[in-house]
């Protein structure tokens, strides 16, 4: 697998700008646009381990979103490494590079008039900061699924702890390689001891309350 040797961020941790590369200002604003005329728009990123809940979550609030007449639509990690990031691994600088892509993508959707519910393991601070900077501050969400890593690695649900255990999988976060917890998130989620429904309950509130 290919992986991106570098990326060019600037001190800002966004990407720095092509030569001879011109942004084009479109004539229609978001707010105008049919799925947008009903509702401001947001990025609800979910960050936290393998395994904390955190697609089972976006779903499930996606559907609720929906049935809500709120157009909505979850970027998945793991889905957009199928495609769209197939072409990174796992070190530190694909990772950002992951995170750099998929929020950019946030941001368009967002633009269209989307609701996003972004689902990634996402360790990094400067990571999640960089996508807070893309998406930008006022339509980003931080939720941090703080399910202990213990309980994630006993649902194991794709089996990726034990290969990890085993050594099969390199630079594993929450086995080799560090996670660093959310410092001020908008909401936390423990997926241990709060059900699923619930958990969408809440995400649902601090949304209807941003979006206000």
């Amino acid at each position: 697998m290919n992986s991106v040797d570098s990326v060019d961020l600037d001190r800002s941790g966004l990407l720095a700008p092509t030569p001879h590369i011109f942004w084009h200002e479109g004539t229609v604003a978001p707010e105008t646009r049919p799925a947008g005329t009903s509702q401001r728009t947001a990025t609800l990123w979910l960050t936290g381990l393998s395994g904390s809940g955190k697609s089972t979550l976006a779903c499930e609030l996606e559907q609720m979103l929906v049935d809500a007449g709120r157009p909505a639509y979850v970027l998945d990690g793991d889905n957009l490494r199928h495609r769209l990031n197939r072409d990174l691994g796992f070190s530190p600088r694909d990772r950002q590079e992951n995170i750099r892509r998929s929020a950019e993508v946030a941001r368009l959707m967002n633009e269209a008039g989307l609701i996003v519910i972004a689902a990634f393991i996402s360790p990094m601070r400067q990571d999640r900061d960089m996508a807070r900077a893309i998406i930008g501050a006022d339509h980003f969400i931080e939720a941090y699924v703080s399910t202990p890593c213990r309980v994630c690695e006993e649902r194991d649900p794709k089996g990726l702890y034990k290969k990890a255990r085993a050594g099969e999988i390199a630079e594993f976060t929450g086995i080799s390689a560090p996670y660093e917890v959310p410092l001020y998130p908008d909401l936390v989620l423990d997926t241990e001891t709060l059900p699923v429904q619930q958990a969408c309950g809440l995400l649902f509130q601090q949304l209807t309350l941003r979006l206000a």
